[in-house]
């Protein structure tokens, strides 16, 4: 089958990675005499903007009869977690499925390390060129009952620390400075230490595949699809993005040297041994929390609200 490649560019992300990850697969591009039309994004909100122009005019839905199309025009997208949020999202708010193929380009690429993507951007490219049908990879979508709202999400959602910590990292500085040495995951260390000693317990009710659960000093409550969050800590080192379930983690708001202790076995991914680490692997979940608390959604801090969030899985096809 022949293909034509829109890359959605976004040169912005991870403080300028997207333009070097560019630079590095056009001239293969060019190498290979591929047809491919380039896509950048300029501002805040472009990417949405291109993803849904390229939805009305040019994506079509993959079947697995596609005689009827000569060329099969497949989106790749070059940028973060956010920029393949931001793309996958208004696929969804406009209840249209197209495949896509990903070329990590942020500061954290915890999408790429949870689905098994290349860091090397060549060679991340030469896997997509080379595919001639989709993986299907498991995804969240969303519904928060409180605003109304529904999306999606690549990686995870949560409330309360991490997403306290992901608030405090957006609006940093450092983060910038870091990213300028591909050194970004040391952000979210920094912020980590300072939410540390600031974020409260909170109530929460939750529903795991039908098993109600309560917990009245909740201090971090994350669903995610994968092992990863924070630039690469493995929150979850069991969770597994092929598969469709959700895994939600909760830690228990405890005193700060029970607290560095947990932090030590997360290092070693050997957090589960500690009793105030609760996971839950599930198809359905539910989190409410009337307590309002910061939320982040990949990596996109929500302002501090009350929630009522339902979960569930769905497929996404990617070129890989």
């Amino acid at each position: 089958m022949k293909f034509h490649y829109h890359l959605l560019i976004n040169p912005s992300a991870g403080s300028g990675n997207g333009h070097k990850v560019a630079e590095k697969i056009l001239p293969v591009l060019k190498n290979k005499h591929v047809n491919y039309t380039l896509h950048y994004s300029e501002y805040k909100g472009h990417d949405a903007e291109i993803a849904e122009i390229l939805a009305k005019e040019t994506l079509v839905p993959w079947t697995e009869e596609q005689e009827t199309i000569e060329t099969f025009p497949l989106l790749i997208i070059v940028g973060g977690d956010g920029t393949l949020h931001q793309v996958l999202d208004t696929f969804y708010q406009m209840e249209v499925e197209f495949p896509v193929a990903y070329i990590p380009a942020g500061s954290g690429n915890d999408f790429a390390r949870g689905a098994g993507l290349p860091k090397n951007p060549k060679k991340a490219l030469q896997l997509i060129l080379a595919a001639q049908s989709p993986d299907k990879v498991h995804i969240m979508a969303y519904e928060e009952k409180i605003s109304e709202k529904k999306g999606i999400a690549v990686n995870n959602f949560g409330i309360g620390l991490d997403a306290a910590i992901v608030h405090a990292t957006n609006h940093s500085s450092t983060k910038e400075r870091l990213n300028k040495y591909n050194l970004g995951s040391f952000s979210y260390l920094f912020s980590i230490l300072r939410t540390l000693f600031t974020q409260k317990g909170f109530p929460i009710l939750v529903d795991a595949g039908g098993k109600q659960l309560s917990f009245s000093n909740a201090f971090l409550c994350t669903a995610t699809k994968h092992p990863f969050f924070g630039g690469g800590i493995a929150i979850a080192p069991t969770a597994d993005a092929s598969k469709p379930v959700i895994d939600f983690v909760m830690v228990e708001r405890i005193n700060i040297f029970k607290i560095i202790w947990l932090i030590l076995l997360l290092m070693q991914k050997k957090q589960l041994k500690s009793k105030y680490f609760h996971h839950y692997t599930t198809n359905r979940l539910r989190i409410v929390s009337t307590t309002p608390q910061y939320g982040q959604e990949d990596g996109e801090d929500v302002a501090p609200r009350p929630f009522d969030l339902q979960f569930s899985t769905k497929n996404q096809l990617f070129f890989k």
